[in-house]
């Protein structure tokens, strides 16, 4: 089975990479535990990761923290799919010394994608990009598949995997309570009210270290 955007193997990439707000594009491919749509994940947040080949120092070490934190994604209604632009027989290669060299069992799927079709409509490559050097860019994805947080690095920077199940429990919290996050939130801190909406709001006091435009709160 080749890789299909859109369904349709024949339709050609999105005109502008997704951003945040945007519907993702829905591909099908292969992958490490078998043909995966991303339309199948909805009904559940997504961390859709990728990186731009295996049997990489920095990605061997996010794959590691990711499979670790595995259960504390699970435990928020969160799936992990990784993509690399390597092919499937590769993926499993290095899946398996990661298993043996690490210790660490790679629960998640991992998404083939030689062609780079996947990484094009993701906006991970420059147009006419031969390299996949810049495939690099990590995607959270809501339960009704819309882009809600984007973040890319470089080939030389690990991902900080704590900081990304941080910024999707604080997705979570701001769509559940229709709040904001403060910097560095984390569950169970206060939060951030929405500011008032009438003069009268305004004149109400807040507490120290507080304004009208600066409000803290608990959920």
């Amino acid at each position: 089975m080749g890789i299909e955007i859109d369904d349709d193997p024949l339709a050609p990439p999105p005109a502008c990479p997704p951003i945040i707000g945007d519907a993702a594009p829905n591909f099908r491919a292969r992958t490490t535990m078998g043909a995966r749509t991303l339309a199948s994940y909805r009904g559940r947040w997504l961390v859709f990761f990728s990186h731009p080949a295996d049997f990489t120092p920095v990605c061997t070490s996010e794959f590691v923290a990711f499979a670790n934190a595995y259960d504390d994604f699970r435990n928020i209604d969160c799936d992990l799919l990784a993509l690399s632009v390597d092919s499937l027989s590769s993926h499993l290669a290095w899946k398996h010394s990661i298993e043996q060299r690490f210790g660490v069992r790679v629960p998640f799927p991992i998404v083939e994608d030689p062609a780079m079709g996947i990484a094009r409509a993701y906006g991970m490559l420059p147009a006419g990009s031969t390299s996949s050097a810049t495939v690099r860019t990590t995607f959270v994805i809501d339960p009704e598949g819309i882009v809600r947080a984007l973040i890319a690095y470089p080939l030389t920077v690990g991902r900080s995997i704590a900081e990304i199940l941080r910024l999707v429990q604080a997705l979570q919290a701001c769509d559940a309570s229709d709040v904001s996050t403060p910097e560095g939130w984390r569950p169970g801190d206060q939060v951030l009210v929405n500011p008032p909406l009438t003069s009268d709001e305004i004149a109400q006091p807040g507490a120290v270290g507080q304004d009208w435009y600066y409000r803290l709160g608990s959920l």
